[in-house]
């Protein structure tokens, strides 16, 4: 059995003896590099970002940001990493180390309070440093921008520099320095054409490497094909099948969960495609949703709205279609989006394959029709899409929060009459579900107010809302209602403009 490694700051370590369940944080910081922080434990503060090489969808590797706290080291065997002590460029001997770029610019615009976030804001601020399409604004489109910020930028949340501020949507300053961290970010430059990672991204990232890491009574295995993993399943069907880790990792910090055995599929290839057809579009379910925004790059409109809402750039670099439909959670935000699209699910298995509308994929809390020794291979969406649409998320943050309820709409309005509706429900019942009385009061109606007034009635008593610590089940049945009529003012105000 070939040792596992990781290549951290340029240097390459033995993961043993850390236990499979070890996180990529508490393995840095056990080796000294307490840049590193632990805020949450749960991903949404951000303390803990670091950067991974990955493939890219421009260049052959883009710099990632994700979270330590939630990734196991095992699942980073043969990949590279990057803390915010690697980023500084090291000196001659007995001189220090000269800041990056991004740090320089933290420390000079008082970026930097207490310091406990700053080392994951400079990690996930260097990932959007690196990003290879981000590109300065010139002189008029700034002058022509709506924002009255004081970077002079082109909206609130893009800088002249091209810096999209959402890369920061999962880190949290508890100093609240906001401003002064947006005031960095929007004055970094374009990296140097000697610096090293940015060198770095023309080349192909390392390729993933067969795993099996164990430890005690425990393993970690990463299979290389997908007939391999399938294979596991069937012989090991009590083993947790990872992705992106972000729920199974607050599963192990927060519950103290642990597995005898624990299945990565985040890279096999047969679960990393993504095609358009001429009938309909496939997105592997490894693809991570980052991955999976800028390669359709706004070619399904509802997905396009979909992912700023979903949790946090840091989550989105992880997270997985695949992942958020296997774990069979009623408030993912995912379910409602792909069921207005009238998505289905490829499921493998060793025996073959298997397409499964998602509409009949749930079966229950948590349940689903899915065997433990299948796999979600691939999200299959048809083609045309409708030309309404829209994704209403209902949380007590704008971003990174879980949604006290999430709606999704697919209509398709011709001549002024509503031919065909599907709206898709989070939040609201055991699973996520298709409101079908309300796409049945909908469809062959005119689209004018009497008609959405009475359906938007029927929507709030679609589900079986529940009274807990996010909302009421009156407050749920309300937005229900709420959310078809805020669709039918937006798509009157577009034609009335």
């Amino acid at each position: 059995m070939v040792a596992a490694r990781i290549t951290v700051n340029g240097n390459e370590a033995t993961i043993a003896p850390s236990a499979p369940h070890t996180t990529v944080l508490d393995f840095l910081r056990e080796r000294g590099l307490t840049g590193t922080k632990e805020g949450c434990a749960e991903g949404e503060c951000g303390a803990c970002s670091v950067l991974v090489a990955r493939p890219g969808v421009s260049k052959p590797t883009d710099w990632v940001a994700v979270n330590a706290c939630l990734v196991p080291v095992a699942a980073l065997d043969g990949q590279e990493v990057v803390t915010s002590e690697g980023l500084a460029t090291a000196g001659a001997p007995g001189t220090p180390a000269a800041l990056h770029p991004v740090q320089e610019e933290m420390a000079v615009r008082g970026g930097s309070q207490c310091g406990y976030c700053t080392p994951g804001f400079i990690c996930s601020m260097a990932s959007e440093y690196y990003r290879p399409d981000r590109c300065a604004h010139s002189q008029s489109d700034t002058n022509a921008g709506s924002g009255s910020g004081s970077g002079g930028e082109t909206d609130p949340e893009h800088g002249p520099n091209g810096f999209d501020l959402h890369a920061l949507s999962g880190n949290l300053c508890r100093c609240t320095g906001y401003r002064p961290i947006r005031d960095a970010a929007f004055a970094v430059g374009s990296p140097a054409e000697d610096d090293v990672l940015a060198q770095r991204r023309e080349q192909s990232p390392p390729e993933p490497v067969a795993t099996a890491y164990a430890h005690g009574d425990s393993v970690f295995l990463r299979p290389s094909t997908l007939p391999e993993a399938l294979r596991l399943l069937r012989e090991r069907p009590e083993a947790v099948v990872v992705a992106g880790s972000t729920d199974w990792g607050v599963e192990v910090n927060i519950r103290s969960r642990r597995a005898h055995c624990v299945v990565a599929v985040d890279r096999l290839p047969e679960l990393r495609d993504l095609r358009v057809e001429s009938d309909h579009v496939e997105i592997g379910a490894a693809q991570t949703l980052t991955e999976i925004e800028r390669r359709l790059d706004g070619s399904v409109p509802l997905l396009a709205e979909l992912f700023p809402q979903f949790a946090s750039r840091l989550i989105r670099n992880s997270a997985t279609l695949g992942g958020n439909l296997g774990t069979g959670s009623p408030i993912g935000d995912s379910p409602p989006v792909l069921l207005a699209l009238e998505a289905s699910l490829v499921l493998a298995g060793a025996d073959g394959e298997r397409e499964v509308p998602l509409a009949d994929y749930f079966t229950g809390y948590r349940q689903s029709v899915r065997r433990p020794d299948e796999l979600i291979r691939a999200v299959r969406i048809p083609l045309p899409l409708s030309r309404v649409s829209a994704f209403h998320k209902i949380a007590k943050r704008r971003f990174d929060d879980i949604s006290s309820v999430a709606v999704a709409f697919a209509l398709d309005i011709e001549g002024g009459i509503v031919r065909k509706a599907r709206i898709g429900l989070g939040g609201v019942a055991a699973t996520p579900i298709r409101a079908l009385a309300t796409e049945a009061a909908l469809e062959g109606k005119p689209w004018v107010a009497e008609t959405v007034e009475a359906a938007s009635r029927v929507l709030r008593a679609q589900g079986t809302p529940m009274d807990d610590h996010r909302a009421s089940a009156g407050y749920r049945s309300a937005m229900l209602g709420q959310s078809l009529l805020k669709l039918y003012a937006r798509t009157t105000e577009a034609v009335s403009s």
